[in-house]
């Protein structure tokens, strides 16, 4: 019997999706991560669900993928981004799934922390930078604007 979370029907379907060459190890990461985010206060608020498919949609994945991306994570690795501009760039991407509903739980606080230390930030940066992005967020700055100023 097909699962009905699924969006696809048969293995081809299945296959179809994984292949799909936008949909990069470290995208797929980086989406799982943020599903990660918007759970982490044991609450998946409208709000949470618009941002998700906010960044999807504007990093050219369907609502299909998307949705293949969070039912079937065991079939992508784990990934951390290279470049300094990535890394600030996701961080932004957490902290504005974050502040989504409104509301920062210590939960939500500590993960973004935590991938502030994966992405190699220094200890004693990792709080500022914490800081720094959620309040970019609560003012809804563009991402060109914080990697401008992290750049100067």
């Amino acid at each position: 019997m097909p699962n009905p979370l699924l969006p696809y029907r048969s293995i081809t379907d299945h296959q179809s999706l994984i292949t799909n060459p936008m949909l990069t190890t470290e995208l797929k990461s980086h989406f799982l991560r943020l599903y990660q985010i918007a759970l982490a206060d044991d609450e998946f608020a409208n709000m949470e669900l618009h941002m998700l498919h906010k960044f999807a949609e504007d990093k050219g994945i369907d609502k299909d993928d998307l949705l293949h991306m969070l039912t079937a994570p065991t079939d992508f690795s784990v990934h951390i981004p290279e470049t300094l501009e990535k890394k600030v760039e996701y961080l932004y991407d957490f902290a504005r799934m974050i502040w989504a509903d409104h509301q920062i739980t210590d939960d939500e606080y500590s993960i973004l922390k935590k991938y502030c230390r994966k992405f190699g930030f220094l200890e004693e940066n990792v709080v500022p930078l914490a800081d720094y992005l959620i309040d970019c967020a609560k003012k809804e700055l563009p991402k060109e604007q914080i990697l401008a100023h992290l750049n100067e």
